[in-house]
C-alpha cells in the first residue's frame, strides 16, 4: 500500500516538476520537449524544419504583476461562462502576456488581443478596458469551445478563425503560427492548471 502511496506521489512530482520546467522554458525562449515518460503532460511542438523550430525559441513575456492584478476579474469571468480560469490565463500569456494596452501589427487589442471585427461581434467597445476585453475574449471562447468541443481546436480557432479550422475538416490549420500558439496555450494551460496562478505569479523562471 505504501509503496503504491509512494508511486502515486512520485508521478504527481514528476509531473509537477517537468511542468514548472516547461514553463520555465517557454518564458526564456526555448522549447519545451515531451519525452516519452510525459508526453501526457507537456504538449510536445509539432515535427517541422528548423525554421519552425526556431521561431519557438522567441521568448514569452509574462508581467507578473499584472497576472496577480488580473487574477481575481479573470476568475469571476472564466467562472460566469464556464470556463477553466487556468485555460483563459494561458491563452492571456500567449496572446499579451498580461498587457492590456497591447497591440499587434494585424490590429488585435489588449489582454486577449480582441481584432475590431471579434471585438464588435461580442459588444467590446473599448478593447483597451481590461475587464471587457477578458469578458469579449472569454466569450470568444467559450463559443469556439461549443463549436468545436476541443480545446486544441478552440484555441487553434482563436489564433486562426474558425473558418480555418472548418475548412481543414476540423484538424488545426497547418500555419506555424497556429501550431506554436496551441502549442504554447496548451503548456501554459497545464501548468496553470495544476501549479494554481498565484504560485505561477509568484515563480521565477530559471
Amino acid at each position: 500500500m505504501r509503496s503504491r502511496i509512494n508511486d502515486t506521489f512520485g508521478r504527481r512530482l514528476g509531473a509537477r516538476l517537468t511542468l514548472v520546467a516547461a514553463y520555465a522554458l517557454l518564458v526564456s525562449g526555448l522549447p519545451a520537449f515531451a519525452d516519452n515518460a510525459t508526453a501526457q503532460t507537456v504538449q510536445r511542438p509539432p515535427a517541422q524544419g528548423s525554421t519552425f523550430r526556431d521561431s519557438l525559441k522567441k521568448p514569452v513575456k509574462i508581467n507578473k504583476a499584472n497576472q496577480k492584478r488580473f487574477a481575481p476579474p479573470i476568475e469571476r469571468i472564466a467562472r460566469q461562462h464556464q470556463l477553466e480560469p487556468a485555460l483563459v490565463h494561458a491563452v492571456i500569456s500567449a496572446e499579451s502576456g498580461y498587457n492590456p494596452r497591447a497591440v499587434s501589427s494585424k490590429g488585435a487589442m489588449g489582454l486577449m488581443q480582441l481584432m475590431p471585427d471579434t471585438a464588435r461581434r461580442f459588444g467590446v467597445t473599448d478593447p483597451f478596458d481590461p475587464e471587457a476585453n477578458i469578458q469579449g475574449g472569454v466569450r470568444y471562447l467559450r463559443w469556439l469551445l461549443n463549436q468545436f468541443n476541443s480545446i486544441k481546436l478552440a484555441v487553434a480557432a482563436y489564433n486562426a478563425g474558425e473558418n480555418a479550422v472548418i475548412r481543414y475538416r476540423n484538424n488545426i490549420p497547418p500555419y506555424d503560427e497556429t501550431r506554436i500558439y496551441v502549442f504554447r496555450v496548451i503548456n501554459f494551460y497545464l501548468y496553470y492548471r495544476l501549479i494554481g496562478i498565484e504560485e505561477a505569479a509568484s515563480a521565477k523562471p530559471g
